[in-house]
């Protein structure tokens, strides 16, 4: 057996068997609830930087492919599992999940007592932790993971971003014929799309809704932007801690009541520091697909996928100003508002839902609606 040894900060050391890339890697070990969806997690660009422990027993069971990445590559620094199938057994899989994260430099620990680990981090925290397959001395590693970069005051989000501006066209595609996928809609407005970190089916979803998508670098000034003549501007998700991101907020702030904004996650807290709030970092984070949230408008619930480890603080919001939209009833955060005055509004979930449920999918609508509405001021 080839060990694998994941070292906390704390001095905690776990021991599994070791697949993936031969490679130590250091990061945040977060933990992730979702029972599917594993690839889409693994190409999450929200994730640079951190280890990600799957709490689904069996991960790898139905392969990977081409269709669901959500960015060209996997952004997890490793991958901690309790049983890592070898055998892909899918009738879209292309090649089996060790071998797409090894040929892209992840390790993974299998054989992990994950239900112990994610117990560890609840209580405790989130923490940084080093994954080394082949094992070592485990006072260096915990020394190692010691001396790590802390998530707090990282800017991620730059480090991800494409380098240039792109087009986007592509709209979601049926993963099987009987799959219920609204018709796209005639691309009729341009819609220019932040990239802190940006999904693909964020994008997908714009264009499914009658966007033609224009994406941006996260360093683009407001007034190129507005040089692009954009219909309305949207703000992606993205890794890191969204403090350090003043420069994106400046320019955010330049956009407000010139063109309509939707953000999400990343973007929402963006769009919290632009108006003139804080935010925080929460104990373990959010991250699975079956989180409430009160949509507070309409009184709903609404089950949905959640990818974030910092908040914005609702109380730092001047709610003269700003309307709080979504409420989490885990545990009360804030998970959208919107401009009581302005085309802007933003979640903190993921409305794109890879993976997860689809029951706000109604925001990319609200999104063309609000454009539709500005256009005729």
């Amino acid at each position: 057996m080839n060990q694998a040894l994941l070292a906390l900060e704390d001095g905690t050391v776990f021991e599994g068997r070791s697949f993936g890339a031969h490679r130590d890697k250091l990061g945040e070990v977060v933990f992730n609830t979702a029972i599917t969806g594993y690839q889409e997690i693994f190409t999450d660009p929200s994730y640079s930087g951190q280890i990600v422990v799957l709490t689904n027993p069996q991960i790898g069971n139905y392969g990977a492919n081409k269709e669901d990445l959500e960015a060209a590559r996997p952004y997890i620094e490793g991958l901690i599992v309790r049983e890592f199938s070898s055998i892909a057994s899918n009738w879209r899989s292309e090649e089996n999940a060790e071998q797409f994260l090894a040929e892209n430099g992840v390790p993974v620990a299998a054989e992990i007592d994950t239900r112990a680990l994610v117990r560890h981090l609840r209580t405790r925290g989130v923490m940084r932790g080093i994954l080394a397959p082949g094992g070592g001395d485990r006072a260096e590693l915990i020394e190692r993971a010691r001396r790590s970069p802390s998530m707090t005051g990282l800017d991620l989000a730059t480090r991800v971003s494409t380098p240039v501006n792109y087009a986007w066209d592509k709209p979601v595609e049926r993963c099987s014929p009987s799959e219920p996928v609204p018709a796209q809609v005639d691309p009729w407005c341009h819609v220019v799309a932040y990239d802190y970190g940006i999904k693909r089916n964020i994008l997908r979803r714009l264009v499914q809704v009658g966007a033609r998508v224009t994406v941006v670098p996260a360093l683009t000034s407001a007034e190129d932007v507005l040089a692009l003549k954009p219909d309305g501007v949207f703000l992606s998700n993205g890794p890191g801690d969204p403090e350090p991101l003043q420069y994106q907020a400046e320019q955010v702030r330049k956009l407000i009541g010139k063109k309509p904004v939707f953000g999400i996650c990343l973007g929402h807290q963006i769009l919290g520091l632009a108006l003139g709030g804080k935010t925080y970092k929460l104990k373990f984070g959010h991250r699975g697909a079956n989180h409430p949230v009160l949509n507070q408008v309409t009184q709903k619930v609404e089950i949905t996928s959640h990818n974030h480890g910092f908040a914005v603080d609702p109380d730092s919001l001047n709610q003269s100003e700003v309307e709080l939209t979504h409420i989490n009833l885990n545990d009360q955060t804030l998970e959208g508002f919107r401009h009581r005055n302005e085309p802007v509004f933003c979640v903190q979930y993921h409305p794109e839902a890879a993976p997860g449920p689809h029951d706000s999918h109604y925001l990319f609508d609200d999104f063309m609606r609000m454009i539709k509405d500005f256009s005729r001021r």
